[in-house]
C-alpha cells in the first residue's frame, strides 16, 4: 500500500496545506464522534502550521492536543518540544494541550500515566521525518522501536544530547489518521525511503493506511531520469 503524496512548491505552501488538513480532520472528528484526539510533533517543521492555525475555525473546545514526543528536560528549556507548542499554537489550543510529564521524578510511572490520558484512538498524528529515517521519538538502534505492549515509552539512551519520551508504534499505528510534514532537501533521501515502505528506518514501520506525506518541492523524490538508448 502506498503512502498519499502532496508536494507544495515550499515550506510556507506546505505548511498550509497541512494545516488545511488538520482543520478537516478536527471538523470530520467532530462531526463523526464529538470529539477530536490530536497528536503534534516537536522538530523545526511544524510550527509554522501550528501558528496557521489561529485564524482558522477549529473546534477546539472539542479537542485534545496530545504530544507525540518529548525531550527529558527542564520546564521552559529551548529543546522542549512544549517550549514551542506554547509559542506557535493559539491561546484556544494551549488550553487543551496535555503535556508530556518529562519533569516528573520517576518517569516510567509519568510514561504510564500519559499512557492513560490518551484516548484508545488518536484521531490524527502529526509526524516529522529526520534525515536519518526517525519519526516521533523512534530513533535507530534503540530499543523503544521494539516496545509494542504500551502506547508511550522512554528511549534508552540520549538521542542529540536528550532521553525522550515518545508515542510508539502501537499508538501510531492505532491512530485513524497520520499526517507527514516534510520539507527541506536534506530530507529527500529519507522521504523517498519512507515513500517505499523500507522497514530499516523508524519511520517505513509506521502504517501507511490513511496517511498523507505533505512534502515541499525541495524534499520531493526526484522523477527518474530515463535511460539513454543504446
Amino acid at each position: 500500500m502506498s503512502l498519499e503524496l502532496a508536494v507544495a512548491a515550499d515550506a510556507e505552501a506546505a505548511a498550509a496545506r497541512a494545516a488545511a488538513e488538520l482543520v478537516a480532520a478536527a471538523r470530520a472528528a467532530v462531526a463523526d464522534r464529538g470529539t477530536f484526539a490530536l497528536a503534534l510533533s516537536g522538530g523545526r517543521t511544524p510550527w509554522l502550521m501550528c501558528s496557521l492555525l489561529a485564524a482558522e475555525d477549529v473546534p477546539w473546545e472539542r479537542t485534545e492536543v496530545f504530544q507525540v514526543d518529548e525531550r527529558i528536560a527542564p520546564e521552559g528549556d529551548g529543546a522542549r518540544n512544549l517550549t514551542h507548542l506554547r509559542e506557535a499554537l493559539p491561546e484556544r489550543a494551549l488550553a487543551r494541550l496535555r503535556a508530556m510529564p518529562v519533569e516528573a521524578a520517576d518517569l516510567d510511572a509519568a510514561a504510564a500515566a500519559y499512557a492513560r490520558a490518551l484516548p484508545a484512538a488518536l484521531d490524527l498524528v502529526h509526524l516529522g521525518l529526520g534525515t536519518d529515517g526517525h519519526t516521533a521519538s523512534l530513533v535507530p538502534g534503540d530499543p523503544v522501536l521494539e516496545v509494542a505492549d504500551r502506547p508511550v515509552a522512554l528511549t534508552a539512551g540520549a538521542y542529540q544530547g536528550h532521553r525522550r519520551m515518545t508515542l510508539t508504534y502501537p499508538a501510531l499505528n492505532g491512530a485513524r489518521r497520520r499526517l507527514w510534514l516534510v520539507t527541506g532537501a536534506e530530507k529527500r533521501e529519507a522521504l523517498e525511503r519512507l515513500l517505499a515502505g523500507d522497514p530499516a528506518i523508524p519511520a517505513g514501520r509506521v502504517a501507511r493506511a490513511a496517511a498523507i506525506v505533505i512534502a515541499d518541492a525541495d524534499a520531493a523524490p526526484r522523477p527518474a531520469r530515463p535511460r539513454a538508448s543504446a
